[in-house]
């Protein structure tokens, strides 16, 4: 058996996450105070009790995430996890890709907290409010989707920004291209097409000020080795080196999450088991859907945390 573990982006937050591993673990309890520390302010509270509007807040959904994402780790490692002993590769979605280094060790939780409170900050004041948007297109094939935001463009952006599985791509840019992109993929077949709850336009060229914004905070940050390889967003391929994982994550602000891909090298290259850590199971279920064949299972309450310790055994 060889497992690569999986740590969930936006999307995933819900008012309580983590709250329970927080009670059950003092390890996971202490991944919430060093997050509290980093950004000078009580996010766990915010974390544990809400409310969702605040909680949801891109600059605070994003550092939040991945405390729930590390204190499930710590959780994990607890109860005696060594993690490259456990699994062969870690893996993470959009800001799990910061959760997924800290947990190899790349990056401290603190330095991850504040790059996060940076990112969200910078990513949501990259493109003014209302100008841009983001929608869903299901049902569509990924290169069908691609031609869909080509066609759609014109003078405006319009990308492929999330290749999350078969039939589930997300494009993002200027909102008028977008809207013109919805009536599109409906005339190409789209089972639907759906203007997504997000406050701006992630992950397409739009972002650069945000990109601009984390090359000089992610220069001022110490990356180690990780303990495995992580499988990065914008290659869909495994990298080890500090100066390569610095220079992906500048890219991937503005570059497409491709998801699907990652999870398919994962399984074309031995991993059989995807270990979501975190807050929901979002992963989990795009992992079926992408690689049938690889057995899943996600840790985000503390039941979890034996059946884990047993499954990567």
């Amino acid at each position: 058996m060889t497992a690569a573990l999986t740590f969930p982006g936006q999307g995933s937050q819900a008012v309580g996450m983590g709250k329970a591993i927080a009670e059950a673990f003092p390890a996971a309890a202490a991944v919430f105070e060093e997050v509290n520390d980093a950004l000078g302010e009580n996010l766990s509270g915010l974390i544990f009790e809400g409310p969702l509007d605040t909680l949801t807040l891109t600059a605070n959904a994003q550092p939040a995430l991945m405390a729930v994402s590390l204190a499930a780790m710590r959780a994990l490692e607890a109860e005696g996890l060594v993690l490259d002993r456990a699994a062969a590769y870690v893996a993470g979605h959009s800001l799990g890709e910061y959760s997924a280094l800290a947990a190899a060790g790349s990056l401290s939780i603190a330095d991850a907290a504040r790059l996060l409170r940076i990112r969200g900050k910078a990513m949501q004041a990259a493109v003014p409010v209302g100008e841009g948007a983001m929608a869903a297109l299901l049902g569509l094939d990924f290169e069908t989707a691609k031609a869909v935001a080509a066609e759609a463009a014109g003078d405006d952006v319009c990308e492929a920004a999330n290749d999350n599985g078969p039939g589930q791509v997300v494009i993002s840019g200027s909102r008028a291209a977008i809207e013109r992109a919805l009536e599109i993929a409906r005339t190409k077949g789209a089972k639907r097409a759906i203007l997504l709850p997000v406050s701006a336009p992630f992950h397409c060229r739009l972002m650069q000020p945000a990109a601009d914004e984390m090359a000089e905070a992610l220069a001022g940050v110490t990356i180690a080795v990780p303990r495995v390889p992580i499988v990065a967003n914008v290659l869909a391929a495994p990298i080890q080196d500090p100066d390569a994982i610095r220079a992906r994550l500048v890219e991937q602000v503005t570059g497409m999450v491709r998801w699907r891909e990652s999870v398919e090298w994962l399984a074309a290259n031995g991993v059989d088991r995807l270990v979501e850590v975190g807050a929901g199971k979002v992963l989990s279920g795009l992992a079926k859907r992408i690689a049938p064949g690889v057995a899943t299972l996600a840790v985000g309450q503390p039941e979890d945390v034996p059946a884990a310790i047993a499954a990567l055994a």
